[in-house]
């Protein structure tokens, strides 16, 4: 049977390139994929390329505050949504929907559930989002990412199935190959600072506090500083004498992760389980003001797992990072091989294939 999925998965990268990997899992078993995204700048980009998979667009409808002046606004545009999406579903005579999490997701699960259409959510985090919360009440099916988010989810029938990867990140990569990308050497350590799309301007800060120190300890750097804060930082760096690749964003971030020895990055599910799958060392600074502090407790689960070590941002110093990195830059350090182990376990390759065998069984 070829089964027809919508998947409602616009919004923010840790909710779009998951479902982007689901969506290429299904077109691989030839089954047809229909991604719904939002029209923000994010989902454009990511969307170019993957031209080979169908899309549609729903305005972003981020609920705000119950008490807000814009609630009238958001009901009015998650109406809108909701009726388009019911047609989108209708036309595209759809078998099964998945929401990835976000208010993008919320119409097209509500439709679906009203139409007598399978539903499935998707859950990445170790604590839901406000949406995924919401929406359980429409979906059949609750997948999760964490086993830790399980208890979020009393009544429901709960799958863990971790956190989709998409193609390019479950490959292997010569390291001397990638390295070559950033003009960087492979003779030395080489640290991956993640500064993400929002929040980066305190790991930034710190790391460019630290430049003198992380000459001293040898290493180079691929800096990825966040599009609003690339100024700002890349002019720091100027005045040190440290060999390093410093970029807004990187779109080969496979060919990242295959150079680096050890990242500083945000606690973003998307990011760990990219992290994971490369068995990369890692420094998780949550960001501070996630919703529901959601980034802290996915830290905790690495951190507890000895994948990783967690520092609050508030904790975050010249000092404390290099202290830290001494601790796991000999690569022939019992610390940084257990990390490193640890890492790697955390990883579930074939989650994708895992969520693509719920859809396809429970659908039919």
């Amino acid at each position: 049977m070829n089964a027809r999925v919508v998947i409602a998965c616009g919004g923010t990268g840790g909710h779009l390139f998951p479902g982007i990997a689901i969506a290429e899992c299904l077109l691989d078993r030839g089954h047809d994929p229909l991604l719904v995204i939002s029209e923000k700048e994010i989902d454009a980009i990511a969307i170019r390329s993957h031209e080979h998979l169908k899309y549609v667009s729903l305005p972003s409808i981020g609920m705000p505050k119950v008490y807000s002046p814009r609630m009238l606004n958001f009901v009015f545009r998650y109406i809108k949504s909701y009726f388009y999406c019911k047609n989108v579903i209708k036309e595209f005579e759809a078998d099964a929907v998945l929401g990835m999490g976000g208010f993008t997701s919320l119409p097209a699960l509500m439709a679906g559930q009203g139409m007598g259409v399978k539903t499935f959510i998707h859950e990445s985090n170790a604590y839901p989002g406000k949406a995924n919360r919401v929406a359980a009440r429409w979906a059949d099916i609750v997948l999760l990412g964490m086993e830790a988010c399980r208890q979020h989810f009393p009544g429901k029938n709960v799958k863990v199935v971790g956190t989709p990867l998409r193609g390019v990140m479950r490959k292997s990569y010569d390291r001397n190959q990638a390295i070559e990308h950033f003009n960087l050497s492979s003779e030395k350590k080489t640290l991956l600072i993640l500064g993400g799309s929002q929040g980066a301007y305190g790991i930034n800060s710190v790391i460019t506090d630290s430049l003198t120190d992380l000459k001293d300890l040898g290493v180079q750097i691929i800096h990825l500083t966040g599009p609003a804060d690339y100024d700002r930082v890349s002019s720091l760096y100027e005045g040190v004498e440290i060999d390093s690749h410093i970029a807004p964003f990187c779109d080969s971030m496979q060919l990242a992760y295959a150079s680096c020895d050890i990242a500083i990055a945000r606690s973003g599910a998307s990011s760990l389980a990219e992290l994971s799958a490369f068995g990369i060392p890692s420094i998780l600074v949550p960001y501070p003001y996630a919703t529901d502090d959601h980034q802290t407790l996915n830290a905790v689960v690495y951190s507890d797992a000895g994948a990783s070590l967690m520092r609050q941002e508030s904790e975050m110093s010249s000092s404390a990072l290099i202290s830290s990195l001494s601790q796991l830059l000999d690569s022939n350090n019992e610390v940084y091989k257990q990390m490193s182990s640890a890492m790697r376990k955390m990883a579930v390759i074939d989650a994708a294939e895992n969520i693509c065998e719920q859809i396809l069984v429970n659908s039919k």
